[in-house]
């Protein structure tokens, strides 16, 4: 007789406790997103059920549907919504100068 495992689905949102628990993991998320905005906003959507809908809603001046809808990872949200959200989950975007492999190179002075 065979025994049957039984397994409950994994929620990212249930291991996200700290601000800094939840910054890495959106900064982790960046890192792999490859340019897809929906995966990022389903990234903060994770974020976003960790801390409580309701409350970043509130924070965020969106409706709950509106964002659960905005972050759901089935559309890609605008660009404004996405700052709202990241204002209220206290997270803050960031930009970082990203060299390109020959670029170093072809930019550095002469030695004469």
């Amino acid at each position: 007789m065979s025994k049957k495992t039984k397994t409950t689905r994994y929620d990212v949102a249930e291991h996200l406790r700290t601000p800094e628990e939840m910054a890495a993991y959106v900064e982790a998320c960046f890192e792999e997103a490859n340019g897809d905005a929906a995966f990022i906003a389903k990234a903060l959507g994770d974020i976003a059920r960790a801390k409580g809908m309701s409350q970043v809603a509130r924070d965020s001046g969106l409706s709950r549907e509106s964002l659960y809808n905005a972050l759901s990872g089935e559309r890609t949200p605008t660009f404004d919504t996405i700052l709202k959200v990241i204002e209220a989950l206290g997270l803050r975007l960031h930009a970082e100068a990203v060299q390109a492999p020959d670029s170093k190179a072809e930019h550095q002075p002469d030695a004469d």
